[in-house]
């Protein structure tokens, strides 16, 4: 087998979800709820994917979908309509507030050996007026914190929501928004973190890394460390619905609440066909499907950090409206002021070695306002003055009854 870095990225906090979620008997409500978020995740996923199949990308599934999800809270009318078809839910649905609870819960077990701790925040102006039941229609859904900041010190409230990304990703996300990202307008700024660490139920020995060639796409090789290890692993073999052959092993860590899946083409054949067909499903099927046997493994110790730009990615999947400053309804947050997603940020970083794996991410979409130009209407007689400002001088004046 020929493990290619991409593939775990995008595969690890998937498969973290759905495992994670399993630490106790889901109620069904949570199970479906898990599985349309991971869905969605992986739709997105896909989406980068195809706009960058030659590079790596590491992505995290569960924190676009909270985000995507607190936004569903504050949207209204078509806003909302469309981030709940994108999402195949809708947070008035029975029991989805009690489900989003439990999935937050068993995500982040205190009884765990695997640390997994998430968090969200909602950063708002502290003179924005809320729509009244806004906050605890808020509170009952979503795990949160609700800070007030003033985003016309746009400076300062930068570096608060970046000290609190820092603070809840265990230092591994820094300088989250960059210089630029919010100014005077900005209102409103939703942010999702996920911090894990976890060691492999079996190390890989750290004697017997060493420098091996990895073979590229494009046909190029390059040496990389690549740990090794022989023991049983659970290992099946699939195809892809276009009859790609690919493999699939999966290494659980410590506890075993949570499994890193590697999934690679037999041949050396691009991954998009692999993230095409990728979901909540397919990964099931991969868990269910796997015999465990001796294998020798050798993956390769990667450190990796990926930014994106969220805003095509999910125009793709047919959620427009709330980046459109005249179209955007976020009318059940505030139906004081026209607000838009100005921006949908995520950055994610991962660190893989022979003891485990560490990895953070960050997602936040930024509010802005839309500043309506106040109307001046000259439809009545006036006046009219021409001034030589330098010395005062009144060069012409006039009256229009009639235009």
């Amino acid at each position: 087998m020929s493990p290619l870095a991409g593939a775990l990225l995008r595969l690890l906090l998937l498969a973290g979800v759905a495992a994670a979620a399993a630490c106790a008997v889901p109620p069904p409500a949570a199970s479906r709820l898990a599985r349309l978020s991971t869905d969605f995740g992986a739709r997105l996923f896909g989406v980068l994917a195809r706009r960058s199949p030659d590079r790596n990308v590491a992505f995290s599934p569960h924190g676009a979908a909270s985000v995507l999800a607190m936004l569903q809270a504050a949207a209204g009318g078509e806003t909302r309509g469309q981030l709940e078809r994108a999402m195949a839910y809708s947070l008035g649905e029975k029991g989805v507030p009690r489900a989003l609870r439990w999935l937050q819960q068993a995500l982040s077990d205190p009884a765990k050996e695997e640390l997994v701790e998430t968090a969200e925040a909602l950063f708002v102006q502290r003179d924005l007026p809320l729509t009244p039941g806004f906050m605890p229609r808020f509170h009952q859904m979503f795990r949160q914190t609700v800070k007030q900041v003033n985003f016309t010190e746009s400076e300062r409230a930068r570096g608060i929501i970046n000290d609190w990304v820092q603070q809840h990703t265990a230092g591994m996300i820094q300088d989250f928004l960059p210089a630029g990202t919010m100014d005077e307008m900005t209102r409103l700024v939703l942010v999702n973190a996920i911090h894990f660490k976890g060691h492999w139920r079996t190390p890989f020995p750290v004697a017997a890394t060493r420098q091996r060639l990895f073979h590229k796409l494009d046909g190029s090789s390059v040496a990389v460390p690549m740990m090794e290890q022989t023991g049983k692993f659970c290992y099946g073999e699939f195809s892809t619905p276009a009859q790609v052959g690919y493999d699939v092993i999966e290494l659980p860590y410590q506890g075993e609440t949570l499994s890193m899946f590697i999934a690679a083409p037999f041949e050396n054949a691009p991954l998009s066909a692999l993230a095409a067909a990728l979901d909540a499903q397919l990964v099931a099927e991969w868990k269910s499907n796997l015999l465990c046997a001796t294998r020798l493994l050798v993956l390769p110790k990667f450190s990796l950090e990926t930014e994106s730009d969220l805003r095509e990615p999910l125009r793709a999947l047919g959620v427009t409206a709330m980046f459109d400053a005249h179209a955007a309804d976020f009318s059940s947050l505030s139906d004081q002021e026209s607000l838009f997603v100005a921006q949908a940020l995520q950055k994610v970083k991962i660190d893989v070695n022979e003891s485990g794996t560490e990895a953070a991410s960050a997602t936040a979409a930024v509010v802005y306002a839309r500043m309506a130009p106040l109307e001046v209407v000259m439809n009545k007689p006036f006046l009219f003055v021409v001034k030589h400002n330098l010395t005062g001088a009144l060069l012409f004046m006039g009256q229009v009854m009639e235009p």
